[in-house]
């Protein structure tokens, strides 16, 4: 095999992940690099077939390429034996930091000042899944680890630096959850001391949720806790168009994951009306993970022209069909940047 093939595990998952997996896979197709694909299921579609929403031989393929692409997929409650698999995931292959970036698009409805990240810890909190029936009612387990905090602290603030960012909200509730959160937040400010160059400023969760709808535009990098990312990461998507076009990156030591952070969405199923902009953003950081910085930039550039073109999906507020959305970004990807 080449030293430049690059072996991605592709995850179609359930519901419209399939669709959007695919168009992701002719734009990627659609360059001049080599790639090799290999596919594995998850889900509860996997579930049904099989007895298991995560196989063994699917965390076997994903240890063995050099990333991974995630469609979406179902998870209902109250399923025997189910769970989440992208939360397992998460843990079996220590994807402990999520980054998802939000940006102004060119659309005229949006805000243009827009332009900042969430750093998400992803692999502790409420989200370890530990849950039990007690004689009052029910009980969840909250684990925050000093190990874990400093991991995820320590990246937001790298990241910050090495993206010349100016400044790191740090993100808690440590007024309320004095021990856990206090924790999170006395770990940041130690942290902080290594970074002289940036500026830390630490926030409650509720009066960021707040901040986020009238000044977003004073956020550069966030990082916060599981549940309070993954509240607020949906959040920030409603600035920048919805979920349709926002996408995120699990990173670990040795694994990265790359998804569009939408849900299967199934009522939408085949119909050809979903938006791929946010797996064709997975595509971009998957990209930039595999260090092809040319690329990446030049697919941000076409998917930007195209929306500015208005050849956009429903939920942005055009006609566009998703093929058709794939096809002008791959032509205008050609046109003006690859074969240029």
């Amino acid at each position: 095999m080449a030293k430049n093939t690059y072996k991605v595990c592709i995850i179609k998952g359930d519901g419209i992940g399939p669709e959007v997996i695919s168009e992701a896979l002719k734009l990627l197709i659609s360059l001049p690099l080599s790639f090799q694909f290999l596919e594995a299921r998850a889900g509860y579609d996997c579930y049904l077939k099989t007895g298991k929403p995560l196989p063994e031989d699917t965390v076997k393929k994903c240890k063995e390429t050099t990333a991974i692409l995630f469609g979406a997929v179902t998870t209902p409650p109250n399923i025997r034996n189910y769970f989440s698999p992208i939360v397992k995931l998460r843990k079996i292959l220590a994807l402990y930091a999520n980054v998802r970036p939000f940006f102004s698009l060119p659309l005229s409805y949006l805000r243009q000042d827009i332009n900042f990240i969430i750093v998400r810890e992803n692999t502790e909190d409420l989200y370890i899944g530990r849950e039990k029936l007690t004689l009052e009612g029910a009980m969840a387990e909250r684990i925050i680890t000093k190990k874990g905090s400093k991991k995820i602290i320590d990246f937001a603030f790298k990241l910050a630096k090495d993206k010349k960012r100016k400044k790191v909200t740090v993100v808690h509730k440590a007024n309320i959850l004095r021990l856990t959160d206090g924790l999170f937040l006395e770990t940041a400010k130690m942290i902080a001391k290594d970074y002289p160059q940036l500026i830390m400023e630490d926030m409650l969760v509720d009066t960021v949720a707040m901040n986020l709808i009238k000044k977003p535009d004073e956020f550069d990098v966030i990082v916060t806790t599981n549940m309070f990312g993954d509240i607020l990461s949906d959040e920030a998507a409603a600035l920048v168009g919805g979920l349709g076009v926002a996408a995120g990156a699990n990173l670990g030591d040795r694994h990265a994951l790359f998804e569009p952070v939408h849900g299967s969405v199934p009522k939408y199923q085949g119909q050809n009306r979903v938006n791929p902009i946010a797996c064709f953003f997975a595509v971009v950081m998957m990209l930039e993970f595999l260090q092809e910085w040319q690329y990446a930039s030049y697919i941000r550039q076409s998917i930007l022209k195209v929306i500015k073109n208005r050849c956009i999906t429903a939920d942005l507020g055009g006609k566009a069909t998703t093929h058709e959305v794939t096809q002008e970004v791959i032509k205008v990807l050609k046109r003006d940047y690859v074969y240029h």
